[in-house]
């Protein structure tokens, strides 16, 4: 039976829902919407008269065709050139979902996706069910055919796998802007002595290229280390704007509801830098470069007003 133009609408209605579950679930925007999609194909040729509860039906399937893509994801990121790092979503993009409590903020945060990489399949979707879309452990056993205690169980060891680390706490928006600025405008200015005091002890950096773009396999460890690879990254060179296409500007806004540096060159976005702060100072920088993963931040700047950037860097 083919669906009516009631249904369509139905349907149409829970995709921000269904996009928000699955970016989270995925941390890819292009394979959520994939997933949406054959989610809609699933709705388009099922029996929808007899399915009771349509919301359910939808992130039954929706969450196991995620369940199964993450299964393979993890084979193919085996392979993967270098570091992998989520896809990050400018704030304002839909598909960041609700961000109503702290709960909902933090799980589409980068750092938090970035660590739901080390859960089992299972373990994320009950997370991300449970934390930011407050599913009752009832629903999410249904969900995923299981029991009601065993969701409860992978629940409080999926929660403890993330706790395990984050243990920082954040700092307000208006500080964490002023650490970030300072930082780049000190790295841009060549100074790196600087740059530590603005750093945890054990900061890290990490890049994602794909194997497109250079980035680094292995984090840089340290602050010494971190304010080095900065002030490095940051330097001007002829090689560095032959590769980049032109001058580069740095713009502070925020991706996945946290403090972020966009790098563009035009109206193109190069690199999105997520950085995370803390009281004790600039924990990480966590940097998406691969430009497959930057398709969409590239649109979302295009029609965002950015204002004037930060600084050029070279």
């Amino acid at each position: 039976m083919n669906p009516t133009v009631q249904d369509v609408d139905r349907f149409e209605a829970a995709r921000p829902r269904l996009e928000a579950i699955a970016y989270r679930l995925l941390g890819s925007a292009s394979e959520a919407e994939d997933a949406v999609q054959d989610t809609y194909l699933r709705w388009q040729a099922s029996d929808i008269r007899r399915i009771e509860v349509p919301e359910a039906w939808l992130t039954k399937v929706l969450t196991n065709l995620c369940l199964n893509q993450l299964t393979s994801a993890r084979a193919r990121r085996e392979t993967y050139v270098g570091a992998w790092l989520p896809e990050p979503l400018l704030g304002g993009d839909a598909m960041l979902g609700p961000a109503d409590t702290a709960e909902q903020r933090e799980s589409v945060s980068y750092a938090v996706l970035t660590l739901m990489e080390r859960l089992t399949p299972n373990e994320r979707a009950v997370y991300v069910l449970r934390e930011a879309f407050g599913h009752p452990h009832r629903e999410i056993a249904e969900i995923l055919d299981i029991g009601e205690s065993a969701a409860q169980q992978i629940y409080h060891r999926a929660k403890k796998h993330i706790a395990d680390g984050r243990t920082r706490t954040q700092v307000d928006e208006a500080a964490a802007r002023r650490v970030i600025e300072e930082f780049l405008l000190a790295a841009a200015g060549g100074r790196t002595e600087p740059l530590v005091e603005l750093l945890t002890a054990d900061a890290i950096s990490i890049g994602d290229g794909g194997g497109k773009v250079p980035a680094r396999a292995k984090a840089f460890e340290g602050a010494k280390a971190v304010a080095t690879f900065m002030r490095g990254l940051l330097k001007p060179g002829k090689a560095k704007t032959a590769m980049t296409g032109g001058s580069v500007n740095l713009y502070l806004t925020t991706a996945n509801d946290s403090h972020a540096v966009v790098a563009a060159v035009g109206g193109q976005v190069i690199g999105v830098m997520c950085v995370e702060v803390t009281p004790e100072g600039i924990a990480s920088f966590r940097n998406q470069v691969n430009p497959d993963k930057l398709e969409r931040a590239t649109r979302q700047w295009a029609a965002m007003d950015h204002g004037k950037p930060l600084l050029t860097a070279f």
